[in-house]
């Protein structure tokens, strides 16, 4: 190939129909105008002939120097417009235009990726994606814009307007394949864009009408919810060659270009829910990458600084404009909703009934999870949706397993999980709602034999289990702050709890206490008789620590205040485990910083010891015995003398740029789902050297509308 005497490109000895000619005259240095047959012959071909990796490797460099004066890549991103409109133009296209458009979009995606990854500068022109002013133009092409913009169009037109079929379903696929690689410069990039990144085809993609950005956020959607099977026997080449060779392109993919075909055949989730469809999967993975994608706004070079050293620039000097498809999304509205303007065309409207089973059934796939997250945390109407359902355990028992499996997921993952209990628990009919819904065995749950308890209940148990889990081994204080809030936000509405949810979240206040114990004591050692610890930063991160613990401590005590003061009646529970343990209190009876709430807990403790200590009992008590008295102490209780505390309630918060967080995590899920992969030296998105699965930590922040509680930037080191 290239400049060897064997070359495809340059031997008389094979035919010109062959595709190893026809590719090789592709990349080679002749360039063909637009109206030659020479494209049609390319765009028909069958693509069964098989090239070692190194000269598919050659083939793809050879296009690249090459490319500058073929312009062969805007010229085969024309005629991939050109066969998608011919797809449209007519109801029920031939096969033949629907293999045409799908050979043009795969052959694209081979060798656009390949300049992407290899990219010197930041520049679009080096893409070359105009022609040049001597081609001559046939009367049936209108090039009147820039090709980046008319071949986006046409895919996004194709994917909005035409419906998944038999036929049409392998150029569905391929054109998810090519949007990932036309969207892929933003693996060049830092996660917040700047005036002067080059992502021409995503920024082509933001500019497309407001109808058009409708149909294909319905479209993308409505395959994640309807999941259509792909055919094997649909194309012009098989996913997978003969004895397991794959064909031309898919060597120049998998070998060259690092660009692997999807594989038609997913394996079940680990629960045995939601057969993983690949059309379905690509679908919602663009989807986010285009919800989450932020253009700077051109005017900001002015007050971007780049001053330091690093090069980097401050991102939050950064506006950005307007995402259309995160607009989109967070106006979507339920078909079966009612209510004026129901057939505006800029709306997408979809079954909430559908998308909510749908999700239910794949939440233990993290995208799934980041699709339920963006609908809770930006369309009012769908997490309305969602707060009304009678069946909300169809989303939080896949939830809930998912945190218990914590240790075999990724912390992005877990985080995210953490974020929507968080912004549910919001809701008190939500809070109230799960305490009423009785879950008959949970046969996941290994460490006790959970029979007839509420999904509140088992709700408290797994998020008390993540503390501790996360207390030995992740050490991160945005997750523990994630799941303290969730819990005092359900602690006002806690109704009937367990007696194994009410010993945990006892023993959790145990716990902390240890740890905050130690870490007091320790900094006392460093004082010594001087009474003064020496300021360095060791004493800094312990004296941080310490506060920390603090804050978590005051939380624990306020969850069980709440549930002292608001629904002790129908917690018998609750109080038992604080009797049963409550030695774990005493120390911290006259502590400055937490005597105000542990006064409650005590007065609690003599009403109840000193009515269970009035009665004769001969023997010793057994603690069904115990339990009884204590529900029917519970029955007269009244609260007399209890101090009253202002509710908590915490709100999520999503930060002012999000992108910084979900723009590497997203790339990295369609790397490890999506069989898409990137020349690791290229990306600049995110480390290269990290786990694809695994993101950097989140930045959004919980806020405590008490003011409690602030967001601090350490790490516990416990």
């Amino acid at each position: 190939m290239g400049a060897a005497p064997s070359s495809p490109g340059h031997s008389e000895k094979r035919p010109a129909e062959t595709a190893e000619y026809l590719v090789g005259t592709f990349v080679g240095e002749k360039s063909f105008p637009l109206g030659s047959d020479f494209w049609q012959k390319l765009l028909e071909l069958p693509l069964h002939l098989r090239w070692p990796a190194d000269r598919v490797r050659e083939a793809c460099q050879l296009f690249a120097q090459n490319n500058s004066c073929t312009r062969h890549l805007a010229k085969i991103l024309i005629h991939l417009a050109q066969c998608l409109q011919e797809c449209m133009s007519v109801s029920g296209a031939p096969l033949a235009a629907y293999v045409k458009a799908s050979n043009a979009a795969y052959i694209s995606s081979v060798f656009l990726k390949h300049l992407i990854e290899n990219a010197q500068s930041n520049s679009v022109e080096e893409l070359y994606l105009s022609l040049n002013a001597s081609e001559p133009i046939p009367p049936d092409f209108v090039v009147d814009q820039n090709v980046e913009h008319l071949v986006m169009h046409n895919v996004l037109k194709f994917i909005g307007l035409v419906d998944v079929s038999p036929n049409t379903c392998s150029l569905h696929q391929e054109l998810l394949n090519f949007l990932f690689v036309a969207l892929s410069t933003q693996l060049l990039y830092a996660p917040t864009p700047g005036p002067t990144d080059m992502n021409p085809f995503i920024d082509a993609v933001m500019t497309q009408e407001s109808s058009l950005v409708t149909m294909v956020v319905h479209r993308l959607l409505l395959n994640y919810i309807m999941r259509p099977r792909i055919a094997l026997n649909v194309g012009t080449y098989p996913p997978f060659g003969e004895a397991g060779q794959p064909g031309v392109l898919q060597r120049v993919g998998s070998a060259a270009a690092n660009l692997v075909l999807l594989p038609f055949n997913y394996l079940v989730s680990s629960n045995g829910q939601g057969v993983r469809n690949p059309l379905a999967e690509c679908s919602l993975h663009v989807l986010l990458i285009l919800n989450y994608y932020r253009k700077c706004n051109p005017g900001d070079e002015s007050i971007t600084d780049t001053s330091d050293d690093s090069g980097t620039s401050d991102s939050f000097s950064k506006s950005f404009v307007e995402n259309p498809y995160c607009k989109a999304l967070e106006n979507m509205r339920d078909i079966d909703h009612i209510e004026k303007n129901a057939h505006n065309p800029s709306v997408v409207r979809l079954p909430f009934a559908s998308l909510f089973d749908t999700l239910g059934m794949c939440l233990t796939d993290e995208t799934a999870a980041l699709l339920l997250y963006t609908l809770l945390n930006g369309n009012s109407d769908f997490l309305e949706y969602v707060l009304v359902r009678t069946d909300v355990d169809t989303l939080l028992m896949p939830i809930l397993e998912t945190l218990y499996n914590t240790s075999r997921r990724s912390s992005n993952h877990i985080y995210i999980l953490l974020i929507i209990l968080l912004i549910l628990s919001q809701d008190s009919s939500f809070n109230a709602s799960i305490h009423k819904m009785i879950l008959a065995s949970v046969p996941w749950y290994q460490e006790h034999l959970l029979h007839q308890t509420s999904l509140g209940s088992l709700m408290v148990i797994i998020l008390i289990r993540t503390v501790k889990y996360n207390l030995s081994k992740l050490k991160d204080l945005y997750l523990h702050t994630t799941c303290l809030a969730t819990l005092a936000n359900m602690a006002p509405h806690v109704h009937r709890l367990s007696a194994y949810a009410s010993q945990r979240l006892v023993s959790l206040f145990y716990m902390l206490s240890r740890k905050y114990n130690k870490l007091a004591e320790r900094i006392d050692e460093k004082r010594g008789k001087g009474g003064l610890v020496e300021e360095n930063d060791l004493a800094l991160d312990m004296s941080a620590e310490l506060h920390i613990y603090a804050d978590f401590l005051r939380i624990v005590l306020e969850i069980l205040n709440a549930i002292l003061t608001y629904a002790l009646p129908r917690n018998p529970e609750v109080v038992y485990a604080i009797m049963h343990r409550q030695e774990v209190f005493q120390p911290f009876k006259s502590h400055p910083r937490f005597n105000e709430l542990i006064e409650n807990i005590f007065l609690v403790l003599d009403h109840f010891n000193s009515r269970i200590d009035a009665q004769k009992e001969d023997g010793e008590w057994s603690v069904e015995k115990v339990l009884q008295l204590i529900i029917s102490i519970c029955r007269s209780w009244r609260g007399e003398g209890m101090k009253m505390f202002t509710q908590l309630h915490f709100s999520y918060e999503q930060e002012s740029h999000p992108e910084e967080f979900f723009a590497p995590y997203i790339w990295r899920l369609t790397f490890s789902q999506c069989g898409y992969t990137f020349d690791p030296s290229a990306i600049i998105l995110f480390p290269p050297d990290l786990p694809l699965v695994e993101g950097e930590e989140g930045e959004q922040t919980t806020r405590h509308e008490n003011g409690e509680l602030k967001h601090h930037d350490v790490l516990l080191d416990v």
